[in-house]
Parts: C-alpha cells; sequence; structure tokens
C-alpha cells in the first residue's frame, strides 16, 4: 500500500503542473473576438476554435483526476496505511513530577490558620511607623504634611 499512496503523489503532483500550464495556456473570452476577425490564432494546428475546446477538455479531465488522487491519498491517510506522524510536538514527551521543594506557610499555633497577616481595611496601605495614615492624622482621612 505504501507503494500507491507513492504513486498517488507523483501523479497528482503532476496532474497538478498539467493543470497549471493548460489554464495558462488558454485565452480568455475577449481572444475569441480577436481569432473571428483575422487574429494570428486562426492559423494554428486546432484552427480557430479547436484548440480552446482540446485545451478545456484536457483540463477538465487533468483535474478529475488531481481531485481522484486527492481523495485516494485521504483514504489512505485515514485508514493508517501512510505512516502516522504525532500530532504535536509534545505528544511523546513525559510530565516531570511535582516539585517536593514547595514552599508552605507555617500555620499559627490553635488557630488552624496561616501566618499572614490580614489585608488593611481602609484600603490605605499601613504607614511605616506601622499604624494607618488615617490614625495619625485625626481619622480625617487626610495625608499628614
Amino acid at each position: 500500500m505504501e507503494i500507491l499512496s507513492t504513486l498517488a503523489v507523483v501523479v497528482q503532483v503532476l496532474s497538478a503542473l498539467g493543470v497549471i500550464v493548460l489554464v495558462l495556456l488558454q485565452h480568455g473570452k475577449g481572444a475569441d473576438m480577436g481569432a473571428a476577425f483575422g487574429s494570428g490564432s486562426s492559423g494554428s494546428l486546432f484552427g480557430a476554435t479547436g484548440s480552446a475546446n482540446f485545451l478545456s477538455r484536457l483540463t477538465a479531465v487533468l483535474a478529475t483526476v488531481f481531485f481522484v488522487c486527492t481523495l485516494a491519498l485521504a483514504f489512505f491517510a485515514n485508514s493508517g496505511t501512510i505512516s502516522r506522524q504525532p500530532a504535536s510536538v509534545m505528544e511523546g514527551v513525559a510530565v516531570p513530577a511535582a516539585p517536593s521543594s514547595v514552599p508552605t506557610v507555617p500555620a499559627t499555633p490553635g488557630s488552624g490558620a496561616s501566618s499572614v497577616p490580614p489585608a488593611p481595611v481602609s484600603g490605605v496601605p499601613p504607614a511605616p511607623g506601622g499604624t494607618d495614615a488615617t490614625q495619625k492624622s485625626g481619622g480625617s482621612g487626610d495625608i499628614p504634611k
């Protein structure tokens, strides 16, 4: 089955290149008007309109081959014929154990709570002296000068 998937990739790439070349070779809709009035394309191998039909049919055939190869490759990939690569770069990485040196906060004796001091109630950070700024100013909320 690996040979079939390789063959499908090769045929898909060749058909894609063929579709690109054929689309670039075809004339636009405005080029047919010039051929009707004696442009140089009327003396081609296929005639004035013969090349357009041939190239458009060949483009349709190569596009069909391209889509069939795409469906075949999707089938091969889904059935597990093509070797499966990891979906993520982290898929094969081992998860390290939790570190044992995590610092813990010691509890105060008798209360069962941690020794983290409570946050100030007034929302003003404590002054360097250890008291609240509102207490120094007489409780009015003014900052001392």
